[in-house]
């Protein structure tokens, strides 16, 4: 099995985050925040892994949205 780069095990890292926090949210909401999560990285998903600049902005991005999804008001996500 080849072994993952820092940026590739960031990324899952974030993923997993996302996973995690919509654990917080309603029981009726939650696979609502799964499958945002599931989509929005889906969408990248043939994205150059060599292409640094796009991925980085990407996980900037991506953990901008973790935080504004995380807060304690946010209860369902369309």
């Amino acid at each position: 099995m080849a072994r993952l780069s820092g940026l590739q095990k960031e990324v899952l890292a974030l993923y997993r985050h996302c996973l995690r926090a919509s654990r917080k949210k309603p029981q009726e909401t939650r696979c609502h925040f799964e499958e945002f999560a599931r989509r929005e990285f889906e969408k990248s998903i043939g994205l150059d892994k060599k292409n640094f600049a796009a991925v980085e902005f990407l996980l900037r991005k991506g953990r901008r949205q973790l935080e504004l999804y995380s807060a304690p008001g946010i209860k369902d996500i369309k």
